[in-house]
């Protein structure tokens, strides 16, 4: 054999085996892509879900923007002292962003909110009287004052109980000693149990350790017989001077006036205080009351002419706090 035949034989032996190698290699791979097709399928899929993700977010994050109600600071008042601060609103993004991807057809944003607080909060203010809760806050309270008048107050549970409204009741310390038993009853339906000195003196004529006495004998008597943790002092007949506020506010105390009184010790016609009471009722109002006839005859219409001009009805400590009330009730969210 010719050395250039052997030559020509070699070059085609090699040919086929690169060939062979490259056929092998190919169909390895168009083998691959029919096995797994998946892959591609899957990695279009999270594209399409990150761009609708991305979407989502910057309609979101533009609509939280125009969505933001800012918090209220606590303040002081010329007239009305203390007043509490008031949660602001804010579009909670990631939660928003979560409901939204759960969405069917996602052509409807469910926004999640979340309540903002004030930097400056009641408690931040120092001690000075409160006579009413923020005005952009669409709930009052109904303050009763216990030092006498048992027989009244079965009727005004009842009442309280019948419109589901829990009230605070402000208990003597000399009362709350003789009637534990009543007290505890009013507990039980809910209401809020706080402190109106122990023998309803005239705050501002007693020295400051006496001032000091009132308060601190009937706050033992309230942890001591109901268990309570208490917040809020109502000095009697509403009397007091700088003095009564500083010792409260050592007692871990805020004193609490009011804005609305039903001056119920005069025995006024029940319909008298229910036609005061709707014409002065205002957001934030504390409207004072006593376990006496007239405001046991009043209280279904003081309630009823609340609900009629779309208030909530709270305790004094949710009339004052800080958090929003639904906006169902509120109007403005």
């Amino acid at each position: 054999m010719s050395v250039r035949k052997a030559a020509t034989i070699a070059a085609s032996m090699l040919m086929l085996i690169v060939f062979i190698r490259i056929n092998d290699d190919v169909s390895g791979y168009l083998s691959s892509l029919k096995n797994t097709p998946s892959v591609a399928v899957s990695t279009m899929q999270l594209t399409s879900e990150d761009e609708e993700r991305q979407r989502l977010m910057s309609i979101i994050s533009a609509e939280a923007d125009q969505r933001r109600i800012a918090p209220e600071d606590a303040r002081i008042d010329r007239v009305w002292k203390a007043i509490p601060g008031y949660n602001g609103l804010e579009v909670d993004i990631p939660k928003t962003l979560e409901a939204a991807l759960k969405e069917p057809s996602q052509s409807t944003i469910p926004y999640v909110f979340k309540e903002v607080e004030p930097k400056v909060k009641l408690n931040d203010l120092g001690a000075y009287p409160i006579y009413r809760g923020n005005a952009n806050k669409k709930m009052i309270s109904f303050m009763i004052n216990v030092a006498w008048g048992n027989e009244y107050i079965d009727s005004i549970l009842k009442s309280l109980k019948q419109e589901n409204v829990k009230a605070t009741f402000f208990l003597d310390g000399s009362w709350l000693k003789k009637n534990a038993e009543i007290a505890k009853q009013i507990q039980a339906e809910g209401h809020e149990m706080s402190n109106h000195a122990y023998s309803h003196p005239d705050m501002s004529a007693l020295s400051r350790q006496d001032q000091y006495n009132q308060i601190a004998k009937t706050e033992a008597l309230l942890k001591s017989t109901l268990n309570v943790t208490n917040r809020w002092f109502a000095p009697p007949s509403g009397d007091f001077n700088s003095a009564t506020v500083q010792i409260a506010a050592q007692s871990g105390l805020q004193t609490v006036l009011w804005t609305i009184d039903t001056v119920d010790w005069r025995k006024p016609p029940a319909d008298s205080i229910v036609r005061k009471i709707a014409a002065k009722l205002e957001p934030g109002s504390l409207i004072l009351m006593h376990p006496t006839a007239s405001s046991r005859d009043a209280l279904p219409g003081m309630i009823a002419a609340a609900k009629a001009k779309g208030y909530a009805i709270g305790t004094v400590s949710e009339t004052l706090s800080s958090k929003r009330i639904p906006a169902a009730v509120e109007g403005t969210d």
